[in-house]
């Protein structure tokens, strides 16, 4: 460990311990990655460096003496203490020096921060987007404490007025949910969400429309397949039906998570809604897709990205079922709908049904088969996923309808 002393004698350009670095910045270590950084020009500056994410961060605590060194390794412990909570610390300094403390922006770019390590990557990708898409642009840069309800109320309808009654009130909730953390941080002395109790129109709980009347859904995969538009949305919604994966856990598909040897998606339990990882054997139509597509995304993070330019973004979830909508198929199916249709033809055909809800990720209730369930039916499955891209395959091209060959239970 480092002793205080040793931090005053230190001297710029005069190495501790090898004379042949004389003239050279050098480092005198602490511990748990901090270090003062002597340079030549005489800064002694404390810096720490730490792994996130699976990269190297070096984050600077200021210079000595101005801060001491009890200061300093109380800062890195709090450093550390949001490591633990899934905070990047440099990150965190990053989004509130971006903008202005107490702007609605900041406050809830800060809160969304706060929440990295409790909720599920593919939640805090949906709060993002509803907040940047429908929110900021209009009050973001506004103080969080002086926006009123009626100026929200302006903003939920522009929402809802373009068709999108479900996402107005989520988008109400994460406002909400911003502005009590506000409230709770000294910046805000109530929540305005609370006055538009009944100011939105209540959406209508219904189940997702889905197709699984054989005909129309061969009508439906021969449109995709002559979709003109983006490749990577074709591809996309090409692959979609094969996987019965939900929309998000798509859009945020990374090529770390993919095996293409193995046939295998494996979605972290981090972005699963039920938080357990979830293994999606690959038929080999899915395959040949995901290799027709790694040219143009491979070098990127993720297998579907929002564009070229942003290789390292995923496109939004919205996309596929918006998509579908332009399509001809509003009201008749959505993206999220796939599932359904997978699971109603699957179980007509005398697949066993846990075999189909553990391809589906659906919770298990029993605690103690739970336990068993993180690869159980594993070879049955990549049975029945091949089988399933082969049925759709058989109806895209024409074919009489023949039911699947009975699974064993």
């Amino acid at each position: 460990m480092l002793q205080d002393i040793e931090a005053r004698k230190a001297k710029p350009g005069v190495h501790p311990k090898d004379p042949t670095k004389n003239g050279q910045p050098y480092k005198l270590t602490d511990e748990k990655g901090l270090y003062l950084l002597v340079t030549p020009s005489g800064g002694k500056l404390w810096r720490l460096d730490y792994r996130c994410g699976g990269k190297r961060q070096t984050l600077a605590l200021g210079s000595y003496p101005d801060v001491s060194l009890s200061r300093v390794r109380e800062k890195r412990d709090e450093a550390r203490k949001q490591l633990t909570e899934g905070i990047d610390p440099m990150a965190k300094r990053k989004a509130e020096k971006e903008a202005p403390a107490h702007t609605l922006e900041a406050v809830a770019r800060e809160f969304m921060l706060n929440n990295t390590g409790r909720w599920s990557e593919s939640h805090h990708q949906h709060v993002k987007e509803c907040l940047e898409r429908d929110m900021f642009p209009w009050l973001g840069s506004k103080g969080i404490g002086e926006i009123t309800a009626p100026e929200l109320l302006k903003v939920l309808n522009r929402i809802k007025d373009r068709g999108a009654l479900e996402t107005a009130h989520r988008t109400k909730q994460f406002v909400g949910q911003a502005i009590r953390f506000a409230v709770a941080t000294g910046r805000a002395e109530r929540d305005p969400t609370a006055d538009l109790k009944g100011a939105l129109p209540s959406p209508v709980r219904r189940h997702f429309h889905t197709i699984t009347e054989p005909k129309r859904l061969a009508e439906l995969l021969r449109t995709i397949d002559g979709y003109q538009g983006s490749f990577t949305v074709r591809t996309a919604l090409r692959l979609l039906p094969m996987v019965f994966a939900r929309p998000g856990n798509l859009a945020e598909m990374e090529w770390s998570e993919v095996d293409l040897e193995a046939a295998e998606w494996r979605i972290p339990a981090g972005k699963m809604k039920m938080r357990d990882r979830h293994i999606v054997p690959l038929a080999k139509q899915a395959v040949e897709l995901l290799r027709d597509i790694h040219p143009l995304s491979g070098s990127g993070r993720y297998v579907f990205p929002a564009d070229r330019r942003r290789l390292n973004e995923c496109m939004s979830r919205e996309t596929l079922g918006a998509t579908l909508r332009r399509l001809g198929f509003k009201g008749e199916m959505t993206a999220h709908g796939f599932r359904a249709t997978a699971s109603t033809i699957l179980h007509e055909q005398g697949f066993h049904s846990d075999m189909i809800e553990r391809q589906l990720a659906h919770a298990e209730r029993n605690a103690v088969k739970a336990a068993y369930c993180h690869a159980e039916y594993l070879p049955e499955r990549r049975r029945m996923m091949q089988a399933w891209a082969d049925y759709l395959d058989g109806l895209k091209n024409g074919a009489e309808v023949i039911p699947f060959r009975k699974a064993g239970a």
